[in-house]
């Protein structure tokens, strides 16, 4: 089984959890499945909440509708993927720079059921480049920080967030205390935020394996 079938199975048992109303929905690949399979179910619910421009655009293509935020308040369910997941369901998020909007979208929901394939389970977090969204101004700054750390920050050259800041992908970290880390860096003057959900991390993860999909709940 491919790793993107993995990924599509993790998305379709996401289904499960949708009742109706609004689904704040992130970004990424395994989640572009999962606006696929909630297409065909858009008439049980309400609309989305969307994490980023690029989903916004898929799920508005598909005849979602997407509100604001700001429109609707809290939300009962948001489905996203993640880069890394340990057992307890911290998690490394950010590859596809959409960071900011997921921490604020999970933040506003009742239940976050993250999906992704089996590959992104591991025991220590920091394998994958630990994304930080920076206001550009202060990337310079930030980075000498994160050395600091013990981290080897990479500017992510090219990309320019939703919200016009830019990246840098933090190297060479083991991630042994994700919630003291997120604090840490979250105080770096300069920050807008860093890709550790720890602090808020999901509630339920959901792996597509080559034997189906795979609840976890965190140790």
């Amino acid at each position: 089984m491919t790793q993107d079938e993995m990924k599509r199975l993790a998305a379709e048992a996401a289904l499960d959890y949708v009742e109706g109303g609004l689904v704040g929905v992130g970004t990424g690949s395994t989640v572009n499945h999962f606006i696929d399979f909630l297409a065909k179910i858009k008439n049980k619910i309400e609309g989305a909440v969307s994490s980023s421009e690029a989903s916004t655009q898929r799920m508005e293509a598909l005849g979602i509708r997407v509100f604001d935020l700001n429109e609707v308040g809290d939300l009962s369910l948001y489905v996203d993927g993640a880069d890394e997941s340990n057992h307890h369901l911290e998690l490394i998020k950010g590859g596809g720079g959409a960071l900011t909007r997921e921490k604020i979208v999970a933040a506003a929901s009742d239940k976050f059921v993250c999906i992704a394939d089996g590959s992104k389970l591991v025991e220590v977090m920091g394998r994958f480049p630990l994304p930080v969204e920076v206001i550009p101004m202060a990337r310079s700054y930030v980075a000498r920080e994160l050395v600091k750390l013990g981290g080897t920050p990479v500017w992510r050259q090219g990309l320019v967030t939703d919200n016009g800041n830019v990246i840098l992908d933090v190297e060479g970290l083991a991630i042994h205390q994700p919630r003291e880390l997120e604090q840490l860096i979250n105080n770096i003057p300069g920050v807008v935020t860093v890709g550790l959900f720890a602090l808020r991390g999901a509630d339920v993860l959901i792996l597509g394996t080559a034997a189906g999909a795979r609840r976890l709940e965190p140790v």
